[in-house]
């Protein structure tokens, strides 16, 4: 499995569980603020994942890896998950 469909099948969990999804394009930052990064967030109480697409895909399976392990932990366990998903998500969601 390539880490692009592994980034799109930790996307599509993210969904299932309700995590909005917003993808974007980074744009000029900011002076004197850092690089804008991918992340698992609440906005107005609801968990999101933003995903920057300037940044590596690697970057981006760790976010919504997180995404999944901190909102829908439940969604993840007892169900099949190819193994190069299931090991994104690490030891914590077995």
């Amino acid at each position: 499995m390539s880490p692009a469909e592994v980034l799109e099948e930790l996307v599509a969990l993210c969904r299932e569980a309700g995590v909005e999804v917003r993808r974007v394009r980074a744009g000029a930052e900011a002076p004197g603020e850092g690089a804008a990064s991918s992340n698992a967030c609440r906005v107005h109480g609801r968990p999101w994942l933003v995903l920057f697409e300037a940044e590596g895909v690697e970057e981006r399976i760790a976010a919504a890896a997180e995404a999944l392990r901190r909102f829908a932990p439940e969604l993840v366990e007892g169900r099949y998950l190819p193994p190069a998903v299931r090991a994104r998500l690490g030891a914590g969601a077995s």
